[in-house]
């Protein structure tokens, strides 16, 4: 999981500096209101909830609006109806790209997907084409802070982890998709900090992408910028080098 890895850590270091607050309340909210949705508004009863509850209070998303998205999925306000949906497309060098979508017009955003693939140098694939490539993992970091590696490594593999990785500045915990909600339980009641809990998909394979990082980044970005967009995944893989060039970018 080493290329998930780094790129996990440079989406730290943007997402530490990123301006556009309101995307990321607007993602927060949309994943709040299907989760009440679909399992109703107790997040004690309702780990996706409690998960999309801990998102929020990492981007300090006041309580108000939490509060607001879980009545708007349970119904107890009127609000759009919007539907899960994952596509599949190509970039650069054959990297594999997954992106997954909340959406109240899936024509609108199928317009806007094939546009900006088309347009930064990728494309619409069909389904199957590349999702195969990916494992869905349950996905988590706490801060370092002058914890010893060994010694965290052992709780977290005791608490239900399947693998962790020691970053620049962040653990990142691994775990089975259906253990998630357990190993989060267990690590807090360890007294561990957690930070960026989420469902995630990460790749059996990876493409070297450097002769095209900046290209590549570009099309990513591109697509994460899109209203009806959750998350983007791709396999690519960069060597140390570029991944210094992308951070100071």
């Amino acid at each position: 999981m080493s290329g998930h890895n780094k790129w996990s850590s440079i989406k730290h270091k943007k997402a530490a500096t990123d301006a556009k607050r309101g995307k990321i309340y607007t993602r927060i909210v949309k994943e709040i209101i299907l989760a009440a949705k679909g399992g109703g508004g107790d997040p004690e009863t309702n780990p996706r909830l409690r998960t999309a509850i801990l998102s929020a209070k990492a981007a300090n998303m006041p309580r108000e609006n939490i509060e607001r998205a879980i009545k708007r999925g349970t119904g107890e306000i009127e609000g759009a109806a919007y539907e899960e949906i994952t596509y599949e497309g190509y970039g650069h060098n054959g990297v594999g790209i997954v992106v997954d979508v909340m959406t109240d017009n899936k024509n609108r955003t199928v317009a806007d997907l094939r546009h900006t693939f088309s347009k930064y140098g990728g494309n619409l694939a069909e389904t199957g084409a590349v999702s195969w490539n990916f494992d869905l993992k349950g996905f988590f970091n706490v801060p370092i802070a002058g914890m010893d590696e060994e010694d965290f490594m052992m709780q977290a593999l005791e608490a239900g982890a399947d693998d962790v990785e020691m970053g620049e500045e962040y653990f990142d915990v691994y775990t089975n998709p259906t253990e998630f909600h357990a190993v989060l339980v267990n690590m807090e009641a360890l007294g561990f900090p957690i930070e960026n809990a989420e469902l995630t998909r990460v790749p059996k394979n990876t493409v070297n992408a450097d002769d095209v990082a900046s290209k590549l980044m570009r099309l990513i970005e591109m697509l994460e910028d899109l209203d009806d967009v959750q998350k983007v995944y791709a396999n690519f893989e960069f060597s140390d080098e570029v991944m210094a060039q992308l951070a100071q970018e």
